[in-house]
């Protein structure tokens, strides 16, 4: 039994210590409470503050004031435009992943809102802005992938937005970005080749110098690869391979090629 003593004197020190933890936490809540400027505004307050921070690019305050909107007045009449609004502040506040999910979230709930468009053209801009720097090359194959896949999610977004909303102010805009990154990723999986290519890994060079010829083939960079190509067979003394891929070469001088498409 004497064993019991010192656990029952543990047992209610821990629960002192819970008691006073949570009496802490609740007084700090209370305090904040106290102390919030904006306890007792308005909608039309939040907002026409929200908007203030937004308009001067103090994008955390910005932040603050619409989340504390759609919290306080879920279904008043600034609430869907503070959503939107508050995607774009995330994403300018670095903030890119929430940014998505905000996004998605709002076209999830109102589809056919007359600003789709807009959220979806946010929603690609911030799936690139997700992304290191996938323009430049990469030695870590994982990491490549990855950024090539933020890519392929942002042109197809910018997609959608075309064919959804063909007539809308962000559509020239979403084909730009598109040929962009078409260009872009050719150009990116062309210096991966190049990469391998002058570290004597001509195998992998070939495989991703095919990857341009058969997914860019409408893009500048083609012709460079199939140049790489042929290079890389005759480091690999395949003089056949290397032969049959300038002919290819001949054989598409002169053609007029189209605009980058996927």
């Amino acid at each position: 039994m004497k064993f019991l003593f010192p656990i029952k004197r543990l047992l209610l020190r821990s629960a002192a210590l819970v008691t006073v933890t949570l009496a802490t936490a609740s007084c700090s809540w209370l305090q904040s409470l106290d102390t919030d400027p904006t306890i007792d505004w308005s909608a039309d307050k939040l907002y026409t503050e929200a908007r203030t921070a937004l308009d001067d690019s103090n994008w955390t305050q910005a932040k603050d004031y619409y989340q504390k909107l759609e919290a306080r007045f879920p279904f008043g009449q600034y609430a869907q435009q503070a959503q939107i609004e508050l995607i774009y502040a995330n994403w300018k506040d670095g903030d890119a992943p929430g940014a998505v999910q905000a996004a998605d979230r709002f076209l999830r709930s109102y589809p056919n809102h007359p600003n789709s468009d807009y959220v979806m053209y946010l929603k690609a801009l911030a799936t690139l802005n997700e992304t290191d720097s996938w323009f430049n090359i990469l030695a870590a194959e994982d990491l490549a992938e990855r950024d090539a896949n933020a890519s392929r999610e942002a042109f197809d977004i910018f997609k959608e937005l075309t064919l959804r909303f063909p007539e809308s102010r962000f559509a020239p805009e979403a084909r730009r970005r598109m040929h962009a990154l078409v260009l872009a990723q050719a150009e990116h999986e062309l210096k991966t080749a190049q990469y391998y290519y002058v570290r004597h890994a001509y195998v992998a060079a070939i495989e991703r110098a095919q990857r341009v010829v058969r997914e860019f083939q409408n893009t500048p960079m083609r012709d460079d690869a199939l140049e790489l190509i042929a290079a890389c067979y005759d480091e690999l003394k395949m003089t056949d391979l290397a032969a049959d891929t300038r002919r290819i070469i001949e054989a598409n001088k002169g053609k007029v090629r189209k605009e980058p498409a996927r």
